[in-house]
């Protein structure tokens, strides 16, 4: 079937509306828009059109999903209309310079918080365990007390446990400057400086029973250290930043190295120390203090107003900024309600997946709820909520408002709280391991949010339109069969080795809603990829994260490396072939570096999608998924029989 490219392209910009468009660029799947106005345009109406897979808004950009190679032929008639394009790099850092208001405060905070949750997420662990093991009652099991423990081997898992939070703020203050593109070393000496021994401890200081007193500087300022306090260290770090970014432009070259760092460290801590830490850990206090007395309004009356409107926040992209909060939480109190409510939204979308999942009779919305649902289970939620949740109407996401609202306010009237933060849905269970009644409580509300949200979406909230087959999916099936020419049933080798997963697992909506196809994902051992059969090469990506490979069989692979990879504009990629290039099992296509990519937090986890998924009957990953596969090992079986 012959396809007028060209009709698409003006099709899409007089939908999305040619004033509209900022600048255009696309990568190897989508067209990715920036516009004045996203409403402007009409997302049902794009989706109406036979090449368009899918839309959505991500990262200020709008992304229209094509599909390989079309996307190219369509870019190219887009250009011709005189839409303004641009690279990859210069699209991200027009978005970048141009954020303003809440989108640039939630891209920093992200920026700053990402790196550090790990190690918040694995301390609440340790708390956990530490709870259990050190508890008078499990230990009775075993004839023995906390008091049998010896003191030495109690004060090494101290330090096992209260080293992250007791340097917080140095934490902070490095990722702070290595967001920034400053220099991280200088940040984390300024942090150790907030939090140094010699400085009298914040807590013994507000505690009137420790007998410690702040140092009074010039006879009325109190100085005191500055652990727990997160609003400080992240002053702390933009300040240090600025001050360094600037003096770099202005320091003559022979002096750069050394007074640099010496006039950012100096003035900095003078600047938190003496003014500006003292009054934000105050604010700081505050904001804790209106939390606390959310979570604590009787009849749960806090937790369902936080319940309802965490999701809210998700959608619009703000919900980052309750990090700052909840590690302030952590910080100064050891616990964390705020999760513990936010939580149940991820339960009540595991409910809404169910029941779109069980309750259709499109396969292919039933396709994308199961794989929506398993992006969930382990805090993904994007598939949800531009998969289903608002794709067709409100009601499935009033479903999960109210569910997710109803649970928080079941767990704030019993006094749920985590003691850490960075697990959603199943893991999150391993945040109240440290409390026989906390783990129980959360994992009956939680089972019951999933419970309510499939039952409330199952007779309120599923479309018509899905309640029988689209004889349209059916139609495209038979005509893109009737297309295949000598198309063979053979089997898809692994392009790398690494960890298989589950394709409908990743974090990003094209690829785990399978609207590219389907197929599996790889969590990369080594930074080669390989050709993953014979054939010719289609596609190699200038920027070298992806490749798109048409077999001696008629199979049409995509290899994608990494998620968001195209930002990089080819950095940490290094391509070894041409496109239209004649291709053996084996071959080398290219290489990329691994820490490379997740040191500018991306994704490196390798898709291999089979693009032209309607002509065969059944597509089949054969290891089976945390499975580890080998270079040149089975890895899809492409079946063309009924």
């Amino acid at each position: 079937m012959t396809q007028d490219y060209r009709a698409t392209a003006q099709k899409i910009v007089d939908i999305v509306g040619k004033d509209n468009i900022i600048s255009a660029t696309h990568c190897q799947t989508r067209l990715r828009f920036v516009l004045k106005d996203r409403s402007a345009s009409d997302d049902k109406a794009l989706e109406q059109l036979d090449l368009v897979k899918g839309v959505f808004f991500n990262g200020g950009q709008y992304q229209i999903i094509l599909g390989t190679g079309i996307v190219n032929k369509v870019y190219n008639e887009i250009e011709n209309i005189g839409i303004k394009s641009v690279s990859k790099a210069e699209q991200k850092e027009y978005l970048k310079e141009n954020e303003t208001g809440m989108k640039k405060v939630m891209r920093i905070l992200s920026e700053i918080f990402i790196p550090i949750v790990p190690v918040i997420a694995a301390t609440g662990l340790f708390l956990g365990l530490k709870g259990v093991l050190f508890n008078d009652t499990f230990l009775h099991l075993f004839g023995a007390s906390v008091s049998d423990i010896p003191q030495s081997l109690q004060q090494i898992t101290s330090v096992i446990t209260d080293t992250v939070f007791g340097f917080l703020p140095a934490l902070i203050v490095w990722s702070t400057f290595k967001a920034f593109k400053a220099t991280p070393v200088i940040g984390i000496v300024i942090g150790l400086m907030l939090v140094s021994p010699i400085l009298p401890n914040a807590y013994a200081v507000a505690n009137p029973a420790s007998g410690v007193k702040a140092i009074m500087a010039f006879g009325f300022i109190p100085v005191v250290g500055a652990q727990g306090s997160v609003l400080s260290a992240i002053a702390a770090g933009i300040i240090g930043a600025k001050i360094e970014l600037f003096l770099r432009k202005k320091m003559p070259n022979v002096l750069d190295v050394i007074f640099t760092p010496f006039v950012t460290m100096l003035v900095t801590f003078l600047i938190m120390i003496l003014g500006i830490g003292p009054v934000l850990h105050t604010v700081e206090n505050g904001m804790v203090g209106v939390v606390e007395w959310l979570v604590t309004l009787p009849f749960g009356v806090g937790g369902f107003a936080i319940g309802v409107a965490y999701p809210l926040m998700v959608i619009i992209g703000i919900h980052h900024t309750l990090t700052m909060v909840e590690t302030s939480l952590l910080a100064n109190t050891g616990f964390n309600a705020l999760i513990t409510i936010c939580a149940m939204y991820g339960f009540a979308n595991v409910g809404s997946c169910l029941a779109f999942s069980m309750r259709s009779k499109n396969q292919k919305v039933k396709s994308t709820a199961i794989g929506a649902m398993l992006s969930q289970l382990f805090g993904v939620s994007e598939p949800v909520l531009f998969g289903l949740l608002i794709r067709w109407n409100l009601k499935p996401l009033l479903c999960v408002l109210f569910t997710s609202g109803l649970g928080g306010a079941v767990l704030s009237a019993f006094h749920i709280q985590s003691n850490s933060y960075g697990l959603a849905v199943i893991p999150s269970f391993l945040m109240y391991i440290y409390s026989a009644h906390q783990f129980i409580v959360y994992a009956v509300v939680a089972a019951g949010s999933v419970a309510l949200c499939f039952v409330l979406t199952s007779i309120f909230a599923i479309p018509d339109e899905v309640l029988v087959p689209e004889s349209i999916i059916a139609a495209e099936i038979e005509e893109a069969k009737t297309e295949v020419r000598d198309l063979k049933d053979e089997v898809v080798f692994s392009p790398i080795s690494g960890q298989v997963l589950d394709l409908t697992s990743v974090n990003d909506p094209v690829f785990s809603s399978e609207m590219m196809g389907k197929g599996a994902a790889i969590l990369p051992a080594e930074g080669r990829v390989y050709a993953p059969a014979d054939g010719t090469l289609s596609l190699v990506a200038e920027t070298g994260h992806a490749y798109g490979i048409e077999t001696r069989d008629g199979g049409e692979i995509l290899i994608h490396i990494g998620i968001d990879t195209v930002s990089l504009g080819g950095k940490h990629f290094d391509v070894k072939v041409h496109a239209a290039q004649q291709v053996k099992k084996g071959d080398l296509l290219g290489t990329f570096d691994i820490a490379g990519i997740k040191s500018e937090q991306l994704d490196p986890t390798v898709m291999v999608i089979v693009t032209n998924t309607l002509n065969y009957s059944s597509i089949k990953t054969i290891p089976s998924f945390r499975q580890t596969v080998g270079v040149g090992e089975q890895l899809l079986a492409l079946n063309t029989a009924e």
